[in-house]
């Protein structure tokens, strides 16, 4: 059900106070979890396949909420919210990226009214894929196909972050968005991620440790419980 306030800003936090989330048909996903992302930080969430990392994500997102705990913003319930107010506030970029058929323009501007020329070039060079969008004949009028066939894995990785970037979020959400690349895509990518992130909140899921050292907090998540939460050292 969505909520009756609309929410302009958060200032301090977001949460996840005491939560416990099942998928139907299946034993706890989720077990008394309590979790807090710092507004301006980069926060990681690591731990082995099936834990309950991009359950998590789900959460914050509210494509679910809890069976009990709640998820706050500033101490509020994110389910008084306005869905559409909090999730314009969020660019998420996951791990199996959406290309539609159309050009790398419309791609780029998905959920975006109008957008001038001059940002959508500057959300790709910030994501690292202007210089290839340039190499396509039609350049960002091309039409990359089915499912963005005519591009490589680190190319949608990342479209899908100039689509991120384009939107503004005041808080960036990258679950795997790494993990399916090869070496060279890997450091593309990482390096569009690490320019987006300077002054944004930022929340990290990942199963390999190289890719968030830099982080300010990393929380370990095993059989949907957090077991530890640190600095990298």
């Amino acid at each position: 059900k969505d909520g009756r306030k609309e929410l302009k800003s958060f200032t301090r936090n977001i949460k996840l106070d005491h939560v416990f989330f099942t998928h139907k048909g299946r034993s706890i996903t989720i077990n008394d979890v309590s979790m807090t992302f710092e507004k301006g930080r980069t926060t990681a969430i690591v731990g082995p396949s099936g834990t309950g990392k991009t359950t998590i994500v789900d959460l914050l997102l509210r494509l679910f909420d809890p069976d009990k705990g709640e998820v706050k913003i500033d101490g509020i319930s994110l389910k008084e919210y306005k869905l559409a107010s909090w999730r314009s506030k969020v660019g998420l970029v996951s791990q199996d990226t959406f290309i539609f058929h159309d050009t790398i323009r419309n791609n780029i501007t998905l959920g975006v009214d109008s957008c001038p020329d001059e940002e959508i070039v500057n959300a790709a060079m910030s994501a690292n894929a202007h210089d290839f969008i340039l190499g396509f004949p039609e350049k960002y009028d091309t039409i990359v196909g089915d499912r963005g066939m005519r591009l490589s894995g680190g190319q949608k990785q990342r479209i899908a972050i100039a689509r991120a970037i384009i939107k503004k979020p005041d808080i960036l959400i990258l679950d795997e968005a790494t993990s399916a690349l090869d070496n060279i895509s890997e450091g593309l990518v990482q390096e569009a991620i690490n320019q987006i992130s300077r002054d944004r909140t930022v929340i990290v899921v990942a199963h390999r440790l190289s890719t968030i050292i830099d982080a300010d907090k990393i929380i370990v998540v095993e059989n949907g419980r957090v077991m530890e939460e640190g600095t990298h050292t």
